[in-house]
């Protein structure tokens, strides 16, 4: 990683700030095409390279100075938001992001894979980044400079499916006035990817895999077969060996979609792409992009107590809605964060107990905050005794993302410690 090496006087000044991102950013970006280094640098920008300029106070910051240079201060440099902040900055328009250690292991699957032309089956619910990965995988394969077609299946009329599949010939149905090459013969040399596959008529199935298997398509209103050389990507955010058993999706053509799946996990469930994510959102819709507004602690907290049940795409629209309450702010702050549903999330100025909270709800949380989650959570401990193992079973979800929900808590401010749990209702 030498493009983030660091000299004596720099990596005292940021070092631990900057080897944790950077042992993130090996694994997700073009690490040569970064220059990070300290504010008062006057060294020339290196062609081509996007700049991060750091300095430390204890007023974060974060703004465009230029097309590829980024202004940053932060103050603690083993805080989330600081990370998040830098992983947001030193990302790309096109790079991934993320810094839970789930996603990074995703991630370095990926680039494995990358290397063979073997299809990939990624499963995932909708808007956890599905496409994002197709195209990381599309971008560090010998097919980068090829095309990448992205096909949802979804938003095509059935009747038109095909003919923009496989493509068709002048004349060959009403309203067919000239010839289409159709995506797949578009995708010849790169990647096509097939998103929402389980949506896809069953006829049309059966000629996508003889196309997949022979590599050839034929147009309709053709005789002959056209021969394409395509990798194919498919994603589906419902359970494909359902569809296989309920008659609704060919088990022949999941078998051969299936050859290695990746599953992407919902965003509640990995809460540490939660800080990158956001901060990266700030600096693409922050009308004013040379000062864009920081997330305070509280925010992030706040994030990380949501459920997400629209997953990246909902956090975007969250982020969007908060830029535009916090307009000429220097920080988004709880107040600003306004989810699309009820969110069942907690958050409080100070340290409280569970009744002070839910007495004083209506002035401190408006009517999107809610105190469901933690009382579940903290019944659900008092009901097992404590056994957070068994705790996270009843609620349904991971033992880590109960810790995370706990930590969460105590950010916010709620006591949860036993003594405090008491008082069922």
């Amino acid at each position: 990683m030498a493009a983030l090496a660091l000299n004596d006087k720099f990596a005292r000044q940021h070092g631990s700030l900057v080897n944790r991102a950077g042992a993130i950013a090996a694994s997700l970006f073009d690490c040569s095409a970064i220059d990070v280094r300290d504010m008062a640098d006057a060294a020339p920008l290196r062609s081509g390279a996007r700049t991060i300029s750091l300095t430390r106070d204890h007023v974060p910051a974060l703004g465009r100075t230029g097309a590829d240079q980024i202004g940053m201060t932060y103050g603690d440099p083993l805080s989330e938001a600081s990370l998040g902040m830098l992983l947001a900055a030193m990302a790309g328009p096109e790079d991934p992001i993320a810094a839970d250690a789930e996603s990074l292991s995703i991630f370095a699957l990926a680039e494995r894979l990358a290397a063979s032309d073997i299809p990939v089956l990624i499963n995932g619910p909708t808007g956890t980044g599905k496409e994002v990965l197709s195209r990381f995988i599309h971008a560090r394969s010998d097919r980068k400079d090829g095309p990448f077609i992205a096909v949802n299946c979804a938003a095509m009329p059935e009747a038109m499916l095909e003919a923009m599949l496989f493509g068709h010939q002048k004349g060959a149905f009403t309203g067919a006035t000239q010839a289409s090459e159709g995506f797949m013969r578009a995708a010849d040399g790169g990647t096509l990817l097939l998103d929402e596959i389980a949506e896809m008529p069953l006829q049309l199935q059966a000629k996508l895999l003889r196309a997949l298997q022979e590599q050839e398509v034929v147009p309709i209103g053709a005789t002959h077969p056209i021969k394409v050389n395509v990798r194919v990507i498919a994603c589906a955010n419902r359970d494909l060996p359902a569809e296989v058993a309920e008659g609704r999706f060919r088990a022949d053509l999941y078998y051969r979609l299936n050859v290695f799946p990746l599953t992407l996990r919902p965003l509640r469930e990995r809460p540490d792409d939660i800080a990158p994510l956001a901060f990266a959102m700030a600096l693409r819709h922050a009308p004013d992009q040379a000062r864009v507004p920081v997330l305070s602690e509280g925010a992030l907290a706040m994030l990380k107590l949501h459920q997400w049940p629209g997953n990246v795409r909902e956090l975007e629209n969250v982020m969007r809605r908060a830029l535009l309450l916090g307009h000429g702010s220097e920080s988004i702050t709880p107040e600003h964060i306004v989810f699309d549903s009820p969110a069942r999330l907690v958050t409080a100025p100070a340290p409280t107990s569970m009744e002070a909270l839910a007495a004083e709800t209506p002035r401190r949380l408006s009517s999107v905050v809610q105190i469901s989650e933690a009382r579940a959570i903290m019944e659900t401990l008092e009901a097992c005794g404590g056994n957070r193992g068994r705790a996270a079973r009843e609620l349904g979800i991971s033992e880590r993302t109960l810790r995370y929900r706990l930590a969460s808590l105590r950010e916010a401010g709620i006591e949860i410690s036993r003594t405090a749990v008491g008082g069922r209702r």
